[in-house]
């Protein structure tokens, strides 16, 4: 298994270790439930060094990005980023990333580690442009520093004005005596926070500092486990699970980072196109139980009657609500809010409700 810069620390620290897209990665360290709350009242910080990093510039960037992903990224100034996917040929999803905006002729993606070399070669492949692309996955570590007190601990360690960025904005600046750092407005939890990119030479430095600077506030290092269920308490899709290579980004909700702007001719952008005018024949909703039950990925989803009218994506006990919440796609006339649902668990079918997302208000 690969390793991240932090793989000794977390073994050192006692984390429970698993292989997740190749590296030994950190599933919990005092357990998911402690750890979720941790960042939603406080602050926790997650290794996401597994995360691509591909650099894109040049002239030819911005068409390069227009043609592979379906956000308008035109749309973004310096300084700023935005979600968004590579649609493929089929109407499904390569990946969804972030595109961040160093300049006009200078852009960072952030892929999905279990994705890095499909995406690579996606990008690669469909290059006609002439883009200049590097792939720094490699060469670059980064730390999620989240909660509501993230903000407060790391405004210690940096000459940045932390307020001044706002959400999904972010500077490259000072951190920990760093040079050259992205300080980023973004993260996956819901809870706040800034999600920080630099060379691995610094790793060690940057961790040991937010750890120091943190202990007031009991800053916990946090695994895996929470971050998807902190994710999952704010309705935000998971590749594998509510998202694949059949899945479009019409069905999965994601009509608002699919932008069929003049000029704009991005990877099967006409079906796409054809799916938000006339519908689609499933979406992607939130459910929460309304009888006691786990649902799970794979997990049948039925009308009153029994029918099979879908399949859970994704499904846990919310460490904040205390019960069972998840995701799945329904037949369009399943998906209105206050919908009931009915959820195979055990061979029981569980009542349970389509609800707006997020979970965690």
């Amino acid at each position: 298994m690969k390793k991240t810069p932090f793989t000794d620390v977390h073994i050192a620290s006692g984390a429970k270790m698993h292989e997740f897209a190749g590296y030994n990665m950190p599933v919990e360290y005092s357990g998911i439930i402690d750890e979720h709350l941790t960042v939603c009242r406080g602050a926790g910080v997650f290794d996401v060094s597994h995360m691509g990093e591909f650099w894109v510039k040049g002239p030819k960037a911005l068409e390069f990005l227009q043609s592979i992903t379906s956000n308008d990224v035109s749309a973004l100034a310096a300084g700023k980023a935005q979600y968004t996917c590579f649609p493929n040929d089929r109407g499904g999803i390569v990946d969804d990333l972030l595109v961040y905006c160093c300049g006009p002729e200078k852009y960072l993606l952030v892929v999905n580690a279990g994705n890095i070399r499909k995406d690579w070669d996606w990008c690669v492949s469909h290059n006609t442009a002439g883009a200049e692309l590097e792939n720094a996955s490699d060469t670059t570590a980064q730390l999620a520093v989240q909660g509501p007190k993230a903000k407060e601990i790391l405004q210690r360690l940096t000459p940045v004005d932390l307020s001044s960025i706002p959400y999904y904005s972010f500077v490259t600046g000072e951190l920990a005596g760093c040079k050259n750092v992205i300080i980023s407005n973004t993260g996956y939890t819901g809870a706040g926070g800034f999600e920080l990119y630099f060379y691995p030479a610094d790793a060690m430095t940057v961790w040991n500092a937010v750890f120091e600077a943190g202990k007031p506030e009991g800053v916990k290092p946090i695994g895996l486990g929470a971050r998807d269920t902190l994710r999952l308490e704010m309705g935000f899709c998971l590749y594998g699970n509510d998202l694949d290579d059949t899945t479009s980004p019409i069905e999965a909700g994601l009509g608002w980072i699919t932008k069929f702007t003049d000029g704009k001719r991005f990877t099967h952008r006409a079906e796409l196109e054809r799916q938000k005018k006339e519908g689609v024949t499933r979406k992607l909703v939130p459910f929460e139980m309304t009888e006691k039950g786990i649902p799970r990925h794979g997990y049948e989803i039925a009308d009153k009657d029994g029918n099979r009218i879908g399949t859970v994506t994704s499904g846990t006990i919310s460490p904040c609500l205390k019960k069972g919440i998840g995701m799945g796609y329904v037949k369009p006339e399943y998906a209105r809010e206050g919908t009931p649902l009915y959820i195979k668990i055990r061979d029981k079918n569980l009542k349970a409700e389509v609800i707006k997302a997020p979970f965690r208000k």
